[in-house]
C-alpha cells in the first residue's frame, strides 16, 4: 500500500483547498494511507475523514524566536522531519512557497514530490527572486501539474517535459444536481471577498442593469477581508436589498443551483472549480477572460458560456442583460455547459490524478 503526503497552508475554504480535500478523500477511500500536511488550521475548514491523519508543519511560536533565516531554517527542519517521520512514498504540494519547501525538504529522502501551479505562476511567484527560484527548483520535483497551458509555458522546458495538464475533480454535492425548472430571478457568484476576486466590479455591473430587471437580484456568496468594503459600496448605490453578501455556507449546490446566471470577475484564475460547479448545476456562466486562462480553457464564448475582458463592468453588465432577454441564448448556454462539465466528472479526473502520481 502506498503512503501518500499530501501539503497545503490550510483546508480554509477555496477552490484549491477544495481540491487537495477531495483528493485525501478519494486516496483514502482507495486504500491508500493519507498524511494530510498544513501549516495551520484555521477557521471555516472543509472537513475530512477522521481516519485521514493530519500533522502541522508550522512550528511553535517558542520556537520561531529568531530572525527570518533562523525562523526559516526551523521551519525547513520540522518540515522533513515530518517527511522523515511518516515515510511518505510521495508528496504532492499545492501552491507557491509550499511548492519550493515541499522540494527542498525532500531532497536526498526516498520520496517523490510532485508539485502543483494552482493559477498564474506570476501570482503564485510573486517578484523576479521568487519566479527564478520557482523555475530553478521545479527542475528537482520529480513531477509537476498544472492547469492551463499558459501556466505551464511560465517554466523552462526541462519542467515541461515531466509535468502534465490535470483538470480539478468536480465536487460530489455537484453530481446529478442539474436544475430543469423555472430559474429564480438570481445572479449569483461565489468566491472570497478580496482583491483577486473583484466583486466590486460584478457590483458595479448589476448597478448598471438593476433598473431594467427590477425583479433580479445579486448574491454572493464567500467570506473575505473585503466584506465590509464591499457592503458600503452596495448601500452607497441603494442596493442593500437587491444585493446579497451571504457568506460561507456549505450547501453551496442548493443555494446557486436554480440561479439565472453565475458571474465570475477574477482577475487572475487557474481552472476555476466554481466555473466547473456552475456548469454541472446548468447554470448560464458569464465570467471575465482572465489569466492564467483557466475561464478561457472551460468556456467556449458565445457557446457555452460568455468571457468578458478583466475589469470591464459595462462588458459584464451587456452579458447579464443579453442572458436575461434572450430565453434561447439562455437555454443553449446551460445545456452545452452542462455537457461540458461532464469531462469533470470525479471518477475520471481522480483517477487520472492517481495515475499521475503512482507514475513519479
Amino acid at each position: 500500500m502506498k503512503r501518500i503526503a499530501l501539503f497545503i497552508n490550510s483546508l480554509q475554504k477555496g477552490g484549491s483547498e477544495r481540491v487537495m480535500a477531495n483528493l485525501a478523500e478519494y486516496f483514502h477511500g482507495r486504500g491508500y494511507e493519507v498524511i494530510l500536511v498544513t501549516q495551520y488550521k484555521r477557521e471555516n475548514e472543509y472537513g475530512i475523514s477522521p481516519q485521514i491523519r493530519r500533522v502541522y508543519s508550522e512550528p511553535e511560536e517558542t520556537e520561531l524566536q529568531g530572525g527570518r533565516l533562523k525562523n526559516f531554517i526551523t521551519r525547513f527542519k520540522k518540515l522533513r522531519g515530518i517527511w522523515k517521520s511518516y515515510k511518505p512514498d510521495v508528496v504532492l504540494s499545492f501552491l507557491g512557497k509550499n511548492n519550493l519547501m515541499a522540494i527542498a525538504t525532500s531532497m536526498f529522502l526516498p520520496v517523490k514530490t510532485a508539485v502543483s501551479v494552482r493559477g498564474e505562476p506570476t501570482m503564485e511567484y510573486e517578484g523576479r527572486l521568487m519566479q527564478l527560484a520557482a523555475k530553478f527548483m521545479f527542475r528537482f520535483a520529480d513531477g509537476a501539474v498544472f492547469q492551463t497551458r499558459k501556466a505551464l509555458a511560465f517554466f523552462p522546458k526541462a519542467v515541461q517535459k515531466k509535468s502534465v495538464m490535470l483538470p480539478n475533480p468536480l465536487s460530489s454535492q455537484f453530481l446529478n444536481r442539474r436544475h430543469t425548472g423555472a430559474r429564480e430571478d438570481i445572479i449569483a457568484a461565489a468566491g472570497r471577498l478580496d482583491e483577486n476576486k473583484n466583486h466590486a466590479m460584478l457590483i458595479h455591473a448589476f448597478d448598471k442593469i438593476a433598473a431594467e430587471f427590477p425583479q433580479v437580484k445579486l448574491v454572493i456568496y464567500g467570506d473575505g477581508g473585503l466584506k465590509a468594503e464591499l457592503q458600503a459600496l452596495i448601500d452607497s448605490k441603494g442596493l442593500s436589498d437587491r444585493v446579497t453578501l451571504a457568506g460561507s455556507v456549505t450547501d453551496l449546490a442548493d443555494k446557486i443551483c436554480s440561479a439565472r446566471i453565475f458571474a465570475l470577475t477574477s482577475n487572475t484564475e487557474g481552472m476555476p472549480n466554481s466555473i466547473i460547479e456552475a456548469m454541472a448545476l446548468g447554470i448560464p456562466v458569464v465570467s471575465t477572460d482572465c489569466p492564467c486562462g483557466g475561464p478561457a480553457a472551460l468556456i467556449e464564448n458565445g457557446t457555452n458560456g460568455i468571457l468578458v475582458p478583466v475589469g470591464d463592468a459595462f462588458a459584464l453588465s451587456d452579458a447579464f442583460r443579453l442572458i436575461l432577454t434572450d430565453t434561447e441564448l439562455a437555454q443553449r448556454l446551460s445545456d452545452n455547459a452542462y455537457k461540458t462539465s461532464e469531462g469533470f466528472a470525479p471518477e475520471k479526473v481522480n483517477k487520472e490524478w492517481e495515475e499521475f502520481l503512482m507514475r513519479l
